[in-house]
């Protein structure tokens, strides 16, 4: 497998699998919501520059951590510059079938997202068109993900793991693209003549606010371990994989391994600061700032498995702590049309 590795705060896996991860508001356990905004990006490192610092059982398993704060809701940004099966994993169970995590993809249920048809994931796949929201807890509670469909939690944190397409549906792909390249510039070169050239802008992030440095202390320790529960519940498509079974390559191009880590351990085992805690949710709303719609008419949604569509809202652990809920008005909901680093140590998990 060739090397992952971080560019800024994004994962590079092998056929230019981009993977970021997108702090957000915290939505309602009840009812079905747009999708949230991006509130930045969580800061990325590898495990092995801090191998001084971080518990013995995160350098065996190798990858990359990140901070984030008890109940702190985030999504998946994807990008791909080639068609690829990407795998993602919440304490070692499929995010998308809610099976056990498998080095192999799966059809029934499938067992993965396909990039860059899936531009995001918000949460796992628990109900026709929607998703419920990826939340951070503490193991130990059985509020997790993995605790809810294994009955066990031992693992923590997100796995993913990425298939190419095989030589000849990648070669054909990749002439198709160069025609609808030439007639997409042939297009762009009409249109420039008239009043509306250019493309608009996409929709932007809050910017997280800049780290300070402050001195790493103390030796390795068993941090506190963090995993994915689940919040509330919004619009959103898991696609249905239109590629023949037989298009992906038998054996994973690369895979990694994400902890999560508390803030104080993020201070503690980096010497740097944790990102602010995350926005209120009501003062956006009222702010009158954006959430989004994402419509894809093309596009034919998975069904949820039985695993994932039992698995309950992290507040039935840990209780409600919302503000009461207020509705974005209509003319927030904004519609959605349809140089490397250093490699990312794999270890064993």
């Amino acid at each position: 497998m060739d090397a992952v590795r971080i560019d800024g705060n994004s994962l590079v896996l092998p056929g230019g699998v981009r993977v970021r991860f997108i702090r957000t508001l915290r939505l309602p356990e009840t009812g079905t919501h747009p999708l949230p905004p991006g509130l930045g990006e969580f800061p990325v490192r590898r495990v092995e520059d801090h191998a001084e610092t971080v518990p013995a059982e995160w350098r065996a398993r190798g990858g990359v951590m990140l901070p984030v704060y008890l109940r702190e809701a985030m999504w998946l940004s994807f990008g791909a510059s080639e068609p690829a099966a990407l795998q993602v994993g919440v304490g070692k169970v499929c995010a998308v079938s809610g099976r056990p995590w498998s080095s192999r993809l799966g059809r029934r249920p499938q067992n993965y997202v396909v990039l860059p048809r899936q531009p995001w994931l918000d949460g796992i796949n628990s109900g026709k068109g929607t998703v419920r929201q990826f939340v951070a807890v503490p193991l130990g509670l059985g509020a997790t993900v993995e605790g809810q469909v294994t009955g066990e939690e031992v693992w923590g944190g997100i796995q993913l793991q990425t298939f190419p397409l095989k030589e000849k549906p990648l070669a054909k792909w990749r002439e198709e693209e160069q025609r609808r390249r030439e007639r997409a510039r042939a297009m762009q070169t009409h249109l420039s003549a008239g009043p509306y050239g250019g493309a608009p802008p996409a929709p932007g992030a809050m910017p997280a606010a800049p780290a300070m440095a402050a001195a790493p202390g103390g030796a390795p320790r068993s941090a506190p371990a963090m995993g994915l529960g689940v919040g509330g519940s919004m619009r959103q498509e898991v696609y249905q994989d239109d590629w023949r079974a037989s298009s992906w390559a038998d054996e994973p191009a690369g895979r990694v391994f994400v902890h999560l880590v508390t803030p104080p351990e993020w201070r503690r085992i980096t010497g740097e600061a944790p990102p602010p805690s995350p926005v209120d949710r009501a003062a956006y709303t009222q702010a009158g700032l954006p959430w989004f719609d994402y419509y894809d008419q093309d596009g034919e949604d998975l069904a949820p498995t039985d695993e994932l569509g039992a698995v309950k809202p992290v507040g039935d652990w840990l209780g409600d702590d919302h503000e009461p809920w207020q509705q974005p008005s209509p003319n927030q909901v904004k519609p959605l049309g349809d140089l490397p680093g250093k490699p990312v140590q794999d270890g064993d998990w």
